[in-house]
């Protein structure tokens, strides 16, 4: 009697705590997605709103999302990875560059002529983090790393075919790496967030920017602009920036482990190049859209790009000084971010 009285409460007991177990197994969850890019931007469109549309699927519903484009949560563009970090968001997509020298490692990858294509670069981006930077993202879990397609000059008044046409313009850059490009280049670096870009341009805060194609239709870059700069890509693209998709890491730890395998699903180096391949993608209709305008396209030529290769070469000098003086190997570094664009550039 006693040995079916206990049984008897051990199945009731296993019986009271089923809901519990069914209902972590069947764990729901809503995060928030935030970033600055604008809600009709090619980015937000076929990249953010994609990969959240993916997670849910592959949850079967269970992972929602709440999206903020433009800043809808308040801050600025610069406190995103503090966001992410803090937990007072839990997923943001934005450039390491906003805070300068935090993420100095990453910074190999916007060095001028150092991209092939963005996919490629993506994958070797994240795959360079991983062994040679782990600890550079640990305040988060990181789901990808990437890069834009090539950098174009964009200018109000003026036509840049050499670099000595950039002399005396102010031009917007994104990073740290990029402003001091310009710099050698003769122009008179800027540092801006890209929403700021529209305003200042109408306002004549600046004469020009550096940004690629596909962001161009999302902020009228092709109405507030007349001369664009694009280079042959026989001789390389003058310089690409950095993105980081980011998650809360306790949120991360938070989830179901099924759920913590969608996440995983959806994050490393193939997402990491699907993200860099589909924001090169848009470059075409960004380019038509200023076309469409009557603008002026102009491409510097391989023999061209020479010149602006030579005062640019400084950017890579002091950047691996840099490393070196920071306890890491700056010459290794660039050899090894090098190698892995070139890697999977054969592969893409």
């Amino acid at each position: 009697m006693i040995q079916r009285r206990t049984l008897l409460q051990s199945g009731a007991a296993l019986a009271l705590g089923a809901p519990a177990l069914v209902g972590f197994a069947q764990q729901s969850v809503t995060l928030k997605f935030h970033t600055f890019m604008s809600p009709q931007s090619n980015v937000w469109l076929n990249m953010h709103k994609a990969w959240m549309d993916k997670v849910e699927k592959d949850s079967g519903g269970r992972i929602k999302f709440e999206a903020y484009p433009a800043m809808q949560l308040g801050g600025s563009p610069v406190q995103l990875f503090d966001q992410a970090k803090d937990g007072v968001v839990d997923v943001v997509w934005t450039l390491p560059g906003n805070t300068p020298g935090r993420f100095p490692r990453a910074e190999v990858f916007e060095l001028p002529f150092m991209m092939n294509n963005a996919e490629a670069t993506s994958k070797a981006y994240w795959d360079y983090i991983q062994t040679m930077a782990p600890d550079e993202f640990r305040d988060v879990q990181t789901i990808a790393l990437h890069v834009h397609g090539p950098g174009v000059i964009h200018m109000r008044s003026k036509l840049v075919r050499t670099a000595e046409d950039l002399r005396g313009s102010k031009v917007r850059g994104p990073t740290r790496q990029i402003t001091k490009m310009l710099g050698y280049l003769g122009a008179t670096p800027v540092g801006m967030p890209l929403p700021q870009i529209p305003d200042s341009l109408s306002k004549g805060v600046i004469d020009g920017a550096v940004i690629p194609w596909e962001v161009v239709p999302s902020i009228k870059v092709q109405e507030l602009t007349k001369f664009h700069s694009e280079f042959d890509p026989a001789g390389g693209a003058l310089y690409t920036t950095t993105f980081v998709m980011a998650m809360n890491k306790a949120k991360y730890n938070s989830l179901a482990p099924d759920l913590k395998a969608v996440i995983d699903k959806n994050s490393g180096a193939e997402t990491s190049g699907w993200l860099g391949k589909t924001q090169q993608a848009g470059d075409p209709a960004g380019r038509k859209s200023a076309s469409d305008l009557g603008n002026t396209i102009h491409t510097i030529s391989a023999a061209d790009a020479q010149e602006f290769r030579r005062k640019a070469r400084l950017v890579e000098v002091e950047w691996q000084q840099d490393m070196d003086r920071r306890g890491f190997k700056g010459k290794e570094l660039f050899d090894t971010a090098r190698a892995l664009i070139e890697k999977h550039g054969k592969k893409a």
